[in-house]
């Protein structure tokens, strides 16, 4: 059984007159300060057995308490699921997700999911929420996510993913012909009566992608996007509206488009791909651990890289 865990100290001299929240992130650097901040509103800090406000200041010798909450057990199991590491060592992992699988359990999915195969290839990893996965990939987006392998580790990488030090760049093969690259700043929220998609809106979260030309074809362009927020199906929502949707978005993509005088290849090609045309390419971040920064790529997955192939060749038989 998960039981919760309790962690006690006394404030050193040194630490004097700070802030609690900011005094214990300095005495348990394990955990990250916004962290400490919702356990100290939920009740879990007490300052000389009295529940403090993250504000309070604190005196040498003053005594606290934490209770750190257990990690939550949903009844996940460990499936034998095939996924490719491309790094992994006692703080996190880097895999290479395949499109089509999904990230963790839920309605309509609650099994096959990567999670399963994560508690398979590392069962320590049930002890933490949602086994150390910190952010996510679309079902159908491929490409790099890293995963935390321990709690230092879960807090460090959730703190860069706020503060939008972990750099994500992304491919994506986007319908029309861009002129150049460019930023693209609008926040995005949830539809209006659509409540399963995103939406570009006044009353949403800001989000910002840049984003670059790499080729471009007859009637679609190869772009590489990197992001500095991470709303859900940021990429897809900002690349509509600028009207060059993601080629077989599925949510975002509107109709199928093929140039006009395309060959039979290109056709099939296009109207056989059945997922949004998107990949994680190159992930960077803070290493937990050794506080060194570190890099990693992976190739483009098969189907994208047909698809690319062809729209070269069909670009080709025109020049």
């Amino acid at each position: 059984m998960n039981m919760e865990k309790e962690f006690s100290a006394q404030i050193p001299s040194e630490l004097a007159g700070q802030r609690l929240d900011q005094a214990l992130a300095v005495l348990f650097a394990d955990i990250t300060r916004s962290q400490m901040q919702q356990w100290i509103k939920d009740g879990r800090v007490t300052l000389n057995g009295h529940a403090p406000r993250k504000r309070d200041k604190v005196k040498a010798g003053d005594r606290v308490v934490i209770r750190v909450p257990p990690p939550v057990d949903a009844g996940w199991r460990a499936q034998a699921i095939p996924i490719e590491i491309v790094y992994e060592d006692g703080e996190l992992l880097v895999i290479n997700k395949p499109p089509g699988l999904v990230v963790h359990p839920g309605a309509g999915n609650p099994e096959g999911t990567l999670l399963n195969a994560l508690l398979n290839h590392a069962p320590k990893l049930a002890a933490l929420p949602r086994a150390g996965i910190v952010h996510r990939l679309d079902k159908d987006t491929s490409g790099l996510m890293v995963v935390a392998k321990t709690e230092r580790a879960r807090q460090h990488l959730i703190a860069q993913l706020q503060d939008h030090s972990v750099e994500r760049e992304y491919l994506a093969i986007v319908n029309g012909v861009m002129v150049a690259g460019g930023t693209i700043d609008v926040p995005i929220g949830r539809h209006r009566t659509q409540r399963t998609r995103m939406a570009v809106t006044s009353q949403g979260k800001a989000a910002v992608s840049h984003y670059r030309v790499i080729k471009k074809y007859r009637a679609h362009t190869l772009v590489q996007v990197k992001l500095e927020s991470g709303r859900t199906h940021q990429i897809r929502v900002h690349m509509a509206h600028l009207n060059y949707p993601v080629v077989g978005d599925p949510v975002y993509g509107g109709r199928l488009k093929i140039p006009p005088g395309a060959g039979e290849r290109l056709k099939d090609v296009l109207r056989g791909f059945k997922r949004q045309a998107l990949h994680a390419l190159k992930l960077s971040l803070t290493h937990p651990g050794t506080g060194k920064r570190v890099q990693w790529a992976t190739s483009v997955p098969q189907d994208m890289s047909e698809l690319m192939e062809t729209l070269a060749e069909d670009a080709a038989s025109y020049q």
